[in-house]
């Protein structure tokens, strides 16, 4: 029986309207929709007249506005990137030279953009432009009047993909890592199932109340959830090695079967997520193939 998620998919807000939705948390919701990004990316704004921004979103106009009113009468510190996909940190640019703020990251996108092929788009473009004024790491602490931020390095979906907590209120800002209305997209060569794994696990020893995700709604039981995902992971890779067994060798072959309940337009994304457990389960001895991993390659069981 497949693992069950609880998905929380459920969110009220107007695009480009600020919304309080915590003492020291407030949201823009940027009006860009898609398979990628839910109902758009939720652009998060800390404090009170001392403010960083997370994840100022995508280069659109209409979102940049919205921030700007938003945030007028105060002075924007940082702004914080989890990661560097086209809906999250574009928008740092002219957020910055507006504003003066400087801004924040784990560092450049880890490769290029990640395409099954040319034609066949698997998750949102890297912002292959976006250099970090200030490189942070796991264990960082940033502070402004009122709040205080930790780094939690979550590598996985991308290579630098990082998690921002709002130690005043146990809130964790969790970007793609963790969402509430879809598991997260792993898609070699910038993302790693293993990483993502031991980034799951690592949560599970924090004690952070509350999830915030860049888009979709709030994760207020964050423990269970996190464990679903793991749960949901091993199964797949259970699946996998099932296919195998049964005399099924090549990604093309399997993801049919595994994916049988899902849209056939989505079995490129499909394939390129096996391909990471794949790699997981090369890299721990239980598959081999030849050579290094591929779409294409064929595969045992150890």
């Amino acid at each position: 029986m497949a693992v069950q998620i609880p998905y929380v998919r459920e969110i009220e807000f107007e695009y480009g309207a600020c919304e309080r939705v915590s003492p020291l948390i407030r949201r823009v919701v940027a009006n860009n929709p898609s398979a990628f990004t839910y109902k758009g990316t939720g652009t998060y704004i800390i404090g009170e007249g001392d403010v960083a921004v997370i994840d100022p979103g995508p280069l659109l106009d209409a979102h940049l506005d919205a921030l700007l009113r938003a945030l007028e009468g105060e002075t924007v510190s940082l702004i914080l990137i989890t990661h560097t996909h086209s809906d999250h940190s574009p928008a740092a640019k002219p957020l910055k030279a507006l504003t003066g703020a400087q801004t924040c990251g784990f560092g450049p996108h880890g490769s290029g953009q990640n395409r099954a092929s040319d034609d066949v788009q698997v998750e949102e473009d890297g912002d292959m432009d976006f250099v970090p004024d200030v490189e942070l790491r796991h264990g960082d602490i940033v502070e402004g009047d009122g709040w205080t931020v930790e780094c939690v390095y979550t590598p996985g979906h991308t290579s630098n993909h990082m998690c921002f907590a709002l130690k005043e209120e146990k809130a964790l800002f969790t970007g793609d890592h963790v969402m509430g209305w879809s598991t997260s997209i792993v898609s070699p060569p910038d993302g790693n199932m293993e990483q993502y794994m031991a980034s799951l696990r690592l949560l599970l020893t924090r004690d952070d109340e509350i999830y915030w995700p860049t888009h979709g709604p709030a994760i207020t039981e964050p423990k269970p959830f996190v464990r679903s995902f793991i749960e949901h992971r091993e199964d797949r890779e259970r699946q996998i090695v099932e296919q195998l067994a049964a005399g099924r060798t090549r990604i093309q072959d399997m993801v049919p079967i595994m994916y049988a309940a899902v849209d056939k337009r989505l079995y490129p994304a499909a394939a390129r997520s096996v391909l990471a457990h794949m790699e997981h389960l090369v890299a721990r001895g239980a598959v081999r193939t030849e050579g290094r991993p591929t779409l294409g390659s064929e595969y045992r069981l150890a």
